[in-house]
This record gives structure tokens, C-alpha cells and sequence, in this order.
């Protein structure tokens, strides 16, 4: 059985994944809506491994198509029309489900939206972890956790979901399995298949700036530009890490493959030069440390680049001066009877 064929099991629910370093990921995302328009079908279901999209399925087309070059090598039509099967059958399973969501909230119409998210994380330390998770209009609506085999209810009306499951045990046994074997055995096939750019590694770039207003320091740290998507950007305080004085913004794709995130934090101006941002990433043969050089240390910088080179300019042009009069004083001299 292919990814995806534990899903008709009826209304419900996924877990989401903890913060634990990932080495590779296999994700999938369904979203169905009430009143499909031209350009929004109304059901799509999407596969991504390690942030790559693997696999597409919608409505309108009522296939699933590949999403990458090395799925579409490794993989023959029997697959691809297995899934597009699993797919079909999802779209059946979420349209009750949304009408089942809209009876549950007492809804007759209007635009209203049934999302999911499940999938399975190979970690770093060679364990593995599994999420199911559903929300109604962008809401939390309730979600699966594979250790305890139970399920957290958002309301009331997802309550009467969680009760229904949880007196079936045989639900939670599914989507265990389906977690821990499955979905991680086919996590392991496509990581094979796509090895070569699944494991590349690219360094990030790191730009720390700074904005002063009178007492307060804003200290930003952006990392652009790395593969793969795991990292860790920290703030430092007199080398001791401050997590719980730093925001964060979430890892977001760029248009090429990479990735891109940031941290700040605040501090006293007068204290800048305590801090330092922290970056590690898989490509770094150790974390790097950087600090932020504000404009006045900045401009003395540039100033005095700016003065060696022109003294290297100048010597450049002495000596070329001085050569060309001794060689005019040669000629000359030469030149005499």
C-alpha cells in the first residue's frame, strides 16, 4: 500500500510534530473546500519530502501527477494510478467530512474549508516520529498523539469525534501502523530515490543588522539561502544562549530550493557588543558566531579600505611616473653620437 492508503477512515485528526531535529520528513497536506472556483479545486492533496513537492492530486484532474524529476524515474504507472486512486477515494472521504464539520457548527452555507496534515520525521538520533492533524476553517479541529493513542479535541463539536474514536479502538491502531510503518518505509524509498539533491548541502548566508531607537537595540539575524531545511539560529548573550528573550520567524522556502528564516532580539545599546547570533546548520563544520558591526563601525571600515586603497593606488602611480622619466632619460642618452 502506498502513501496515503490509511486515509478513509472518516472525520478526524493528526498530531503535530514536536521540535526535535528532523533528518528527513515526508509531509502530506489536503485541503477541501465548500465552493470550488475556477482556479480552486475543490479538494487538493500534496506530498512533500524534506520540503520538496513529491506528488500533486486534484479535482479537476482527478489524477495525481509527480512533483519532482527523480519521483517520476523511479516510480511506473502502476504507482502513479495507485495513487491517483488513493487520492479520488480522499476526495470522497473529505467531502462528508466537510459536511459533516458544517452540521457539527450548525453551518447551511457559505465558504468553509476541511484541512489536513499527517506525516513522519527520520530524527537525527535514528528514531522516528509520526503527526495526524486536522483543522475547520483554519482552525484547530483535533489531532491524533501516537503515544498516548488518544486524541485532543479543539470544541465541542470535534469532542463527539474524539469520543466516537476513542471507543473504537481500532482507529488509533491505524493510524499508528500506518505512522510507524508505512509512512516511514515509504520515507525511506523516496530518500533513496531522490539522494542527490535530498542531501545536498548548502551553505547559509548570515546578515546581522541592527535598529536603534533611544534605550531599546533591535539586533536581527537572517539566514538565507541553506539546504537542508533544519537549522538552529540563537541568540547570545555573553555566550550563554537568551531562547526565551528571542522571536523567531518560521524556515519558508525560496523560489530555488533553499531556505530562509530569521531571530531577533532586543537589547541595551550600550551592551551590543555582548551579543551574538548563533548559527548551525548541516553544512557548517562547526556553529558560526556573528556579530553586528553597526554603521559608524561599518563606515570606519569602508573609510579605511577605502584610504589603503588609494595609497596602493598611489604607489602604483609613483612608481610608474618614475619609470617612465628614466626611460625617457635613456632614450635620450642613447641617442647622442
Amino acid at each position: 500500500m502506498g502513501p496515503g492508503g490509511a486515509l478513509g477512515l472518516g472525520l478526524l485528526l493528526g498530531v503535530l510534530g514536536g521540535a526535535a531535529s528532523e533528518l528527513h520528513s515526508l509531509q502530506y497536506f489536503h485541503i477541501g473546500v465548500s465552493e470550488p472556483s475556477p482556479g480552486v479545486p475543490q479538494f487538493v492533496s500534496v506530498g512533500y519530502v524534506d520540503g520538496n513537492l513529491i506528488s500533486r492530486y486534484d479535482s479537476e484532474t482527478g489524477k495525481t501527477v509527480p512533483g519532482a524529476d527523480w519521483m517520476r524515474d523511479n516510480l511506473d504507472q502502476w504507482y502513479w494510478d495507485g495513487q491517483t486512486q488513493i487520492g479520488q477515494n480522499n476526495q470522497k472521504v473529505n467531502r462528508v467530512n466537510l459536511d459533516t464539520a458544517r452540521d457539527r457548527y450548525n453551518q447551511s452555507g457559505g465558504a468553509h474549508t476541511l484541512q489536513r496534515m499527517y506525516g513522519c520525521d527520520l530524527l537525527e538520533d535514528g528514531s522516528t516520529r509520526g503527526y495526524w492533524q486536522d483543522a475547520y476553517v483554519g482552525r484547530d479541529f483535533i489531532a491524533f498523539d501516537m503515544d498516548t493513542m488518544t486524541f485532543t479535541a479543539a470544541d465541542a463539536a470535534a469532542q463527539i469525534t474524539k469520543r466516537k474514536w476513542e471507543a473504537d479502538g481500532t482507529v488509533a491502531e491505524r493510524q499508528k501502523h500506518y505512522l510507524q510503518n508505512t509512512c516511514v518505509e515509504w520515507l525511506r524509498k523516496y530518500v533513496s530515490y531522490g539522494q542527490a539533491v535530498l542531501e545536498k548541502k548548502e551553505r547559509p548566508t548570515v546578515r546581522v543588522s541592527g535598529q536603534e531607537t533611544p534605550g531599546i537595540l533591535t539586533l536581527h539575524c537572517r539566514a538565507y539561502g541553506f539546504y537542508p531545511r533544519p537549522i538552529t539560529v540563537s541568540w547570545l548573550k555573553d555566550g550563554e544562549v537568551r531562547d526565551h528573550e528571542t522571536e523567531r520567524g518560521s524556515i519558508t522556502p525560496n523560489s530555488d530550493g533553499t531556505y530562509y528564516t530569521w531571530a531577533s532580539i532586543t537589547a541595551r545599546p550600550e551592551e551590543k557588543d555582548k551579543y551574538r547570533c548563533r548559527v548551525e546548520h548541516a553544512s557548517l563544520p562547526e556553529p558560526g558566531l556573528f556579530a553586528w558591526e553597526s554603521e559608524s563601525n561599518l563606515l570606519a571600515i569602508v573609510l579605511g579600505v577605502i584610504v589603503a586603497i588609494l595609497a596602493v593606488i598611489a604607489i602604483i602611480a609613483g612608481v610608474v611616473i618614475l619609470k617612465q622619466r628614466s626611460g625617457k632619460k635613456g632614450y635620450g642618452m642613447a641617442s647622442t653620437p
